[in-house]
């Protein structure tokens, strides 16, 4: 019987991604500029497929790629946005094109229309049953304060300017 073997290491450093500590970042306004697309939520009804079929054209926001690219050193990459699951693919493709790290990506259920610091902070929480999160990124004034509140370490991505719109579909229309 052979004996077990540990993690495959390079020079010394574990491979083995599933004990590192996890590094959460937000998307939008945090990885991708949604300036662009913000004039479909001053519109009125409020055009939510024009502003989420626009998110593929999101350009990088420099501030957040370097920082993802930064913790994908040490820690394990999330992505945790408040896109609804209906934008997977796009998402998916948008962060292989800008040559991100690999990550889970946790997105809302199409129907759920809370707030984002209540969805988020509740994905945070059962990450952290199992892993330390050593950081979350995200644009949300109101999901830094719950997360920092709840004991979390968090950067606040205030690298893109939030139209008044977009706060109110981040807070009151549980949209992004």
């Amino acid at each position: 019987m052979r004996p077990a073997q540990g993690p495959l290491t390079l020079g010394g450093v574990s491979d083995d991604r599933s004990k590192a500590p996890l590094a959460v970042f937000d998307l939008d306004n945090t990885l991708a500029d949604t300036t662009h697309r913000q004039r479909f939520l001053e519109r009125r009804p409020k055009d939510w497929d024009g502003f989420f079929s626009a998110a593929p054209q999101d350009p990088p926001v420099p501030e957040g790629i370097a920082l993802v690219q930064e913790s994908a050193r040490e820690c394990e990459i999330v992505y945790l946005t408040g896109r609804p699951e209906r934008c997977r693919r796009d998402t998916l493709d948008w962060l292989a094109a800008q040559g991100l790290p690999e990550g889970r990506v946790h997105m809302r259920r199409d129907a759920d229309r809370r707030p984002a610091r209540f969805t988020k902070l509740e994905i945070l929480r059962r990450l952290a049953r199992t892993r330390e999160i050593r950081v979350l990124v995200d644009d949300d004034e109101l999901v830094c304060a719950d997360a920092r509140r709840a004991g979390f370490t968090v950067v606040r991505a205030d690298w893109v300017t939030r139209s008044a719109e977009m706060k109110a579909a981040q807070e009151r229309e549980g949209r992004t």
